[in-house]
Formats: C-alpha cells, structure tokens, sequence
C-alpha cells in the first residue's frame, strides 16, 4: 500500500513537471524568458511553491524550456538527414524553423547560452551536411555555400508571423534552390 502511494506521487509529480514545461514553454514563447515564475504557476494552474519545488529558480525552468527545444531541432535534423531526397528535406528543415521563429518570438536567441554551445555546434555541423548533401544531389544553385544557407535560415528569425514566415521561406527557398 505505501508503495503505490509512493508511486502516484511519483506519477503526479512527474506529470506536474511536464505540464510546467508545457506551459512554461507557451509562455516564454509569447512573452520572453523574463515572465516571472508566479505568472507561470498561475497559468499552469499551480502553487508557486510546486513550481520551486521541481524548479528552484527561473533559470533551472528556462533550461528545462530550452533542452526541449534542442531536442525538437534535433529530431527535425535526424529527420532531415534520414530523408532521401535532399530537397525536400531541407525544404522542411526551412519551412519548421520558420514556424518555429513566427510562433515562438519570445524564445528567439536565447539558447545562445554557453550551456547549449555543443549542442548547437552539433545542429551546425548536421545543418552543414544537409547543405552539402543538397550541393551534391544539384539541388542547390551552383555559387551558394552553406553560409548563404545559414545567413537564409538566420533572416527568418525576422518573421512576425506564420503567414510572413510562410511567405519568407517561399522567398529565401527560391533564391536557394534549383
């Protein structure tokens, strides 16, 4: 008996945690990393002192955030790198950052962290294959560099919107492709 109610909080604790993040994540992503902590309780329903309880300061919540975006543009990148037709993928690669970008303002540049600095060397250098790979499947036009990829896939951080993202990526995927 006191193992399964050992294990229920344990279940509840652990489904309080991810609605944080969920909720923490809508709200950084609307409102930037400096909403306070109060706020994010309120929203997710909670007692502050459950939130300081999985996460004792608004940093440690903000990293929780942005570890899962690292690993949503980690999976986008496997998926990219396992489709066979390089086109299409980076094309979704674009067409996915730009959402990300349009409905997530708040978020915009802050995994430029120190803590995040491998991993975003990774994503780089994934990035950086995709690019070559379109290069040698003739999918890119002959004089742009994986540079001029990144310096496309930088400008839609400027998107406000998914229609202008939408519109943008149409724009920079034209002056990119074949």
């Amino acid at each position: 008996m006191a193992d399964e109610l050992t294990r229920k909080r344990r279940t509840d604790a652990e489904h309080n945690r991810r609605h944080l993040v969920a909720v923490a994540h809508t709200a950084f992503a609307r409102h930037g990393p400096d909403l306070p902590v109060r706020e994010i309780a309120r929203r997710a329903g909670l007692a502050p002192a459950t939130v300081h309880r999985h996460f004792p300061s608004r940093a440690d919540l903000l990293a929780a955030v942005l570890d899962g975006q690292v690993d949503r543009c980690e999976r986008q990148l496997r998926a990219a790198m396992a489709d066979p037709d390089s086109r299409r993928a980076l094309s979704r690669t674009f067409h996915r950052f730009g959402e990300w970008q349009a409905t997530e303002p708040g978020l915009t540049g802050v995994l430029s962290g120190p803590e995040f600095a491998g991993r975003r060397r990774a994503h780089a250098e994934a990035f950086a294959r995709l690019v070559e790979r379109a290069r040698a499947d003739g999918v890119l036009r002959p004089r742009v560099t994986v540079e001029d990829v990144r310096l496309a896939l930088t400008a839609l951080t400027s998107a406000q919107t998914g229609e202008a993202a939408r519109r943008l990526t149409a724009v920079l995927l034209t002056g990119l492709l074949t």
